[in-house]
């Protein structure tokens, strides 16, 4: 089935059928059929069809950056090769996402509070929450409880780092400190200041 570089509504769900069989492995993750068809790497001039296709997209990142424990991405990750090369790009149909797009996609994201802008006051590099915030704050507390950190101080370096790895290894500290955040809206945490920075002193809930 040849596909053309636009592709309207209609023509977007034949496009996912014809692709339906065809996919592909990288590094243990299983990439969407939708990834083989060429309209999926050009922004679509059709509204309904474009926002088909950031939707996929969003779906594509998020898995994939779960998947690799990856926490940002970059407009410019559309360009350099890097940890993103793999889905950004699909060498077995020519195809590249171009930053323009992908600055579209991000800002997507950033609408429906799946991402952010980050840092703040720019539009080219989002942290990506294929975990929410929120989620982070009970998977944060439910490790403080499980290792016996509750009412202790810990500092963010001993949570980021941890001589054993945990679901927190390399959190980016914007996102932890979200999480602290949420946490300490309902008692379970404080953020403390200590000699080298900031530190967190988990509770246990009042029953």
């Amino acid at each position: 089935m040849a596909l053309s570089t636009h592709t309207t509504s209609t023509g977007w769900d034949s496009v996912l059928k014809a692709c339906n069989k065809v996919n592909e492995h990288i590094l243990g993750f299983l990439l969407p059929s939708i990834h083989s068809a060429p309209p999926f790497f050009t922004q679509q001039p059709n509204p309904a069809t474009e926002a088909i296709v950031i939707e996929q997209w969003t779906k594509l990142i998020l898995s994939y950056a779960r998947h690799r424990n990856l926490f940002y991405l970059r407009v410019e990750d559309a360009e350099t090769g890097g940890d993103w090369d793999e889905v950004l790009r699909n060498d077995r149909i020519n195809r590249r996402l171009p930053p323009a797009h992908l600055s579209s996609i991000l800002a997507g994201m950033v609408a429906k509070n799946v991402a952010s802008y980050e840092p703040a006051k720019q539009t080219r590099s989002v942290l990506l929450y294929w975990r929410l915030p929120e989620e982070w704050a009970e998977v944060l507390h439910q490790w403080a409880s499980t290792t016996g950190q509750m009412n202790t101080i810990m500092t963010f370096y001993e949570i980021t780092d941890p001589p054993v790895n945990s679901p927190l290894t390399n959190i980016p500290l914007p996102l932890l400190r979200k999480a602290i955040t949420i946490l300490a809206k309902s008692n379970r945490a404080q953020i403390i200041a200590i000699a080298d920075g900031e530190g967190v002193r988990f509770f246990t809930p009042a029953k």
